[in-house]
């Protein structure tokens, strides 16, 4: 809810000086990218129509440096170097200095390094990629005073009430475990990867579309990060005849349960369908193609930044499913 209604809001700034939103974010954030005839048509604009900054906006303005930091527990799987992307183009476009910190555990010195860095007036404004256990506790451990806005799985993190932003993963894996069986599978496997909630949003909506349907919930099986996890999980399932359909926490560990059921002799789709996460670039180009769900990761980190200047949020692309080649319907 925008408690700020009824009163002049950068759109209406950026009208009124006859320039773009973007150039109103860049004088209040003292940016040196504004000509000074612009900067003046700004700044008579805002006293014409008294607009005030909110607090966000006068945070990156004024107190902390005019950057943003984002902190992850990894810069180089999908979900996180697309939010990462995301945030950098978006801070360049504002004229803010982009940085990354990386914690390496949930460990508490790991945590507190973290946390002293981020509370450093030096570091600007935070972004806190909180998919893990490690995003998790630094984004518990902030102190009020840093400005902070957290790209987190759906529905948020228990336990801290700062800002969060999300992709609906758990209504994306209850429609792809519907396409599933749809095609005439009596039920679908789920080779999950790590959350930091209990039953993740993904695990749930796997969960929530076998059972409203009626159809049997098998274990779910829980693989590690690293790839080989995946696919020592998908040589397992490999040797059941009773699988046909397998639901993937993302496309890497897609790859690896596929290699797997190749090893084993078992053809995709033919004998077993597959649905991966997220959308990799290469996803499209596998054989056969993966279904899979298309994930704005980009989106997300580009909201997170909006959310943290104080310039209006465009929604990231909701997920939805894409379908490919690597699901059919069971063998008869």
């Amino acid at each position: 809810m925008d408690n700020s209604e009824g009163r002049p809001q950068i759109r209406d700034v950026a009208a009124a000086a006859g320039v773009s939103y973007q150039t109103v974010s860049r004088v209040l954030n003292n940016s040196p990218r504004v000509r000074p005839e612009t900067r003046q048509q700004v700044l008579d604009a805002m006293r014409e129509l008294r607009y005030r900054p909110n607090r966000a906006a006068q945070t990156l303005g004024s107190g902390r440096a005019n950057a943003v930091t984002v902190v992850t527990a990894n810069t180089t799987l999908y979900g996180y170097a697309g939010v990462l992307q995301g945030v950098e183009e978006a801070g360049r476009q504002l004229g803010l200095a982009v940085g990354v910190r990386v914690v390496e555990s949930e460990a508490a010195a790991d945590v507190r390094q973290a946390v002293d860095h981020l509370s450093d007036p030096s570091a600007g404004s935070v972004v806190v990629v909180a998919f893990d256990p490690a995003g998790a506790a630094v984004l518990r451990a902030l102190p009020p005073e840093v400005p902070v806005v957290a790209a987190t799985e759906a529905g948020g993190l228990p336990g801290s009430d700062r800002s969060m932003l999300f992709l609906d993963e758990r209504e994306a894996a209850a429609e792809a475990t519907r396409h599933l069986l749809g095609l005439g599978h009596r039920t679908v496997h789920h080779v999950a990867i790590p959350s930091e909630a209990r039953s993740s949003a993904r695990q749930t909506g796997w969960r929530e579309a076998l059972t409203d349907a009626g159809r049997e919930v098998p274990p779910m099986v829980t693989a590690g990060w690293d790839v080989r996890d995946a696919y020592q999980e998908g040589a397992k399932l490999a040797k059941d005849p009773q699988v046909t359909a397998i639901l993937c926490g993302n496309d890497d560990t897609a790859l690896a349960v596929r290699r797997a059921l190749y090893e084993a002799g078992r053809d995709v789709p033919g004998e077993v369908s597959i649905v991966g996460f997220d959308d990799v670039p290469a996803a499209a180009f596998w054989t056969p193609a993966l279904t899979t769900v298309r994930m704005d990761f980009l989106g997300l980190g580009r909201a997170c930044v909006a959310s943290l200047a104080g310039v209006p949020v465009t929604s990231p692309q909701a997920p939805h499913l894409v379908v490919r080649e690597s699901t059919a319907g069971p063998a008869t």
